[in-house]
């Protein structure tokens, strides 16, 4: 249903493992308001309440607690010409084993001409062979600005698990006015001990993240973000680089320590959400629990 009203859906039979989170986001009356929302279980969108100063706040939960091989999520994001919106996840997203199947999550994040986007979720927690394949799609309009990335942990690292067997395929494409402007894939699969550990992979690293920022003029933020990371990296077993293709600014981090790796991504998040989106430098309470 679209226009001015919310609508929850209940799950229909035979959905369980196949969730859908649809959410759009519009200026009226110089506020930017909920316009859109379609979901099915095991996706839930909540709406917290949002500091005055900062963008509205939507809040994707999963009912199941985690994913299963075989389990479908698919999330659509849609902000309306110059109005903003913030979207996150309750919590840490768990990626179970598999014994055969692929969990897929597909992201389509769409923000028109004025408008601001964020997709800032913790961390996704993948068990011992689980398979995941993420396909995030960001489309933006003419000076449409996106903030957003995904960080992965390969293991249950507090219980002391590594992962021996799984796979991982995260890819992203962002295009503006249509127009391809960054594409990436990461493709794990086969012999994780070798590939945690060797020196051209991951070179022991047990967590992985990526920051994006797409929005006019984003080059002037390289520097002060190079900064950031060399500042906010020290001592905590985390490397980092930034880099631009074609507008958009890009960060990746490594860390030996999940914990200190998702600290240096959520510092650099913050700052980037004050200098390019004029936003408080925070993230929501769900970043805290």
């Amino acid at each position: 249903m679209r226009g001015d009203a919310t609508v929850a859906v209940p799950p229909t039979a035979g959905t369980k493992g196949r969730g859908v989170a649809e959410i759009g986001f519009a200026q009226r009356a110089g506020r930017s308001r909920l316009t859109h929302l379609y979901q099915r279980d095991p996706l839930r969108v909540l709406f917290p309440h949002a500091a005055e100063d900062d963008a509205p706040l939507a809040v994707l939960v999963t009912t199941s607690g985690g994913l299963a091989g075989g389990d479908t999520l698919a999330v659509d994001v849609s902000v309306g010409p110059d109005a903003s919106l913030h979207v996150t996840a309750q919590a840490a997203e768990k990626i179970y084993r598999s014994d055969g199947p692929d969990t897929e999550v597909s992201l389509r994040l769409a923000a028109q001409d004025g408008a601001w986007l964020e997709y800032l979720p913790p961390e996704t927690i993948l068990f011992d062979g689980a398979r995941l394949r993420r396909h995030a799609t960001v489309e933006l309009g003419r000076d449409a600005a996106f903030l957003g990335g995904e960080i992965a942990v390969f293991g249950r690292i507090a219980r002391g698990e590594t992962l021996t067997a799984g796979l991982l395929h995260d890819a992203w494409e962002v295009r503006r006015e249509g127009r391809a402007v960054w594409a990436d894939a990461l493709h794990l699969e086969g012999d994780f001990p070798a590939l945690l550990t060797a020196p051209a992979c991951l070179d022991g690293a047990t967590a992985a993240a990526t920051l994006i920022l797409a929005a006019p003029r984003a080059e002037r933020f390289l520097d002060d973000v190079r900064k950031i990371i060399t500042t906010s990296t020290v001592g905590g077993g985390v490397r980092g680089g930034a880099s631009l293709v074609n507008g958009a600014l890009l960060a990746r981090f490594l860390g030996r320590d999940a914990a200190a790796l998702r600290g240096a991504y959520a510092v650099l998040a913050m700052s980037l959400r004050h200098a390019a989106g004029g936003l408080p430098p925070r993230l929501p309470r769900t970043w805290h629990i």
